[in-house]
């Protein structure tokens, strides 16, 4: 597969005037003006093959926003080079943004006193979607997505969910080749999560390739195969989210019911901690940096009759926001 987005060396600056609180300190600044300059994105490099389905993530301020927004040709960056489908987004722009679907969660491309149908008309023209590429596409996305009960209503009618879904199908009328998707699912209830997310999924399988940039662990781990944390500006990790499991799953928990009452004070392993016990049921906290799951489970199956067994990982979204604090 050919690498279809390449980011190298990219930075971008951001100089705002510094400015002393006061009127003593606005006169100050009409005089002497200081800047500060706030380094949004550090010499980052990235490259996605076609088909991908990437997932960007990192705490607030962190830089994702701006990567996606030199990548869609909004934002010029300060130096380095982002390229995608063999142009410069920031420069070929007109050219660039005829083959890319961009939507983001808390803003909407539809306008907001019309219907959302008023609205794909609109973007039809202004693409050139053939008539029938447009008919077709819309009668796809209108029972995928189920809009087809909405879309002579005014957007401004229409709940956050609903509106969601009419975006997606907007900024995917004209067959985009790659897909940018800024918190597409912030604030939606389960039902419309589930939805759009399986409508990602099929997109993918077509061979469109998708970004997501979002806070909701359970998107990405959902989605995405691959993921990017950028921290400060910076790329911290680039790779399978499965090796950020691994790397960071330093906690498991065992959780075990036995036939029996049994003495408590026997299940003392190193590496494990006793968490809770209820009855005939227990639960064990295991160190795998010095022990793993399976040593633990061997030493009890051997002294006691075990009635049922459950090993749970922990949760994607823990592990994230321990690297947040810590760092990789």
């Amino acid at each position: 597969m050919t690498h279809i987005i390449e980011v190298k060396n990219l930075n971008k600056e951001f100089k705002s005037l510094k400015r002393e609180l006061g009127l003593k300190g606005y006169f100050k600044t009409l005089f002497s003006r200081n800047y500060e300059i706030k380094k949004a994105l550090n010499n980052v490099n990235l490259e996605v093959k076609e088909g991908e389905f990437l997932g960007i993530i990192g705490p607030n301020g962190a830089g994702k926003s701006t990567l996606i927004k030199v990548l869609t040709g909004i934002l010029t960056p300060t130096s380095g080079e982002a390229k995608a489908l063999g142009m410069i987004t920031y420069k070929q722009r007109q050219k660039y943004t005829k083959n890319i679907g961009v939507v983001f969660g808390q803003r909407t491309q539809l306008w907001w006193d019309l219907p959302a149908l008023d609205s794909f008309i609109l973007l039809k023209h202004i693409f050139k979607i053939p008539e029938e590429v447009y008919k077709e596409n819309l009668d796809k996305f209108s029972k995928i997505l189920e809009i087809d009960k909405y879309l002579s209503t005014p957007v401004r009618k229409l709940s956050l969910g609903e509106r969601m879904r009419c975006d997606l199908a907007a900024s995917l009328l004209h067959n985009p080749k790659i897909v940018y998707l800024d918190e597409p699912t912030i604030g939606l209830d389960v039902e419309a999560k589930y939805r759009i997310r399986e409508f990602l999924k099929e997109l993918n399988k077509k061979g469109v390739t998708i970004i997501l940039t979002t806070h909701d662990m359970g998107d990405i781990e959902e989605l995405c195969p691959r993921i990017v944390i950028i921290d400060k500006g910076k790329k911290i990790f680039d790779g399978p989210i499965e090796e950020i499991k691994r790397k960071f799953r330093k906690e498991r928990l065992l959780i075990i019911e036995f036939h029996d009452a049994i003495d408590v004070s026997e299940l003392k392993f190193d590496g494990s901690k006793l968490l809770e016990i209820k009855e005939n049921r227990v639960k064990i906290s295991i160190d795998t940096s010095k022990t793993t799951v399976s040593e633990i489970a061997k030493k009890i199956f051997a002294k006691y009759s075990v009635h049922d067994i459950l090993i749970e990982e922990p949760d994607i979204e823990e592990i994230i926001r321990e690297i947040y604090k810590k760092g990789i």
